[in-house]
């Protein structure tokens, strides 16, 4: 059974910068597409950020462009999240998320495509 431990939330100011990580175990993580994605209170979960499992492709979604950068280190079978000029609204519970071992994907935004989620990490930023 794959398990993902996320760390790395915590609160920031805002313009401060954040980095998760994501450590899976019980799989072939570097044959795992990884995704993040978030929940703010009282709205449904939104897509941030997917890297396909070659590690050739990124997807990000259009609020976090050029703010969030998503990385991977198979030798530590870790997910990366770089979230630079937070903003307020970036407050959230943060999930990753990733897929069976070589299993392929046609919507990296898509929750419902992937197979295995943490357990969420809270980030609070404030003005």
């Amino acid at each position: 059974q794959v398990q993902l431990v996320e760390s790395g939330g915590g609160p920031v100011q805002a313009g401060g910068s954040l980095r998760q990580s994501c450590t899976a175990s019980g799989g072939t993580f570097s044959r795992m597409n990884m995704g993040w994605f978030r929940q703010a209170p009282g709205k449904e979960r939104e897509f941030v950020a997917a890297l396909s499992w070659g590690g050739n492709r990124t997807y990000y979604a259009d609020s976090m462009k050029g703010r969030f950068t998503i990385s991977r280190d198979n030798t530590k079978n870790t997910v990366y999240l770089q979230m630079n000029s937070l903003k307020p609204e970036d407050t959230a519970v943060y999930y990753c998320a990733a897929t069976r071992s070589g299993r392929g994907i046609d919507d990296y935004s898509a929750g419902d495509e992937y197979d295995y989620w943490g357990q969420g990490t809270q980030v609070t930023v404030s003005s």
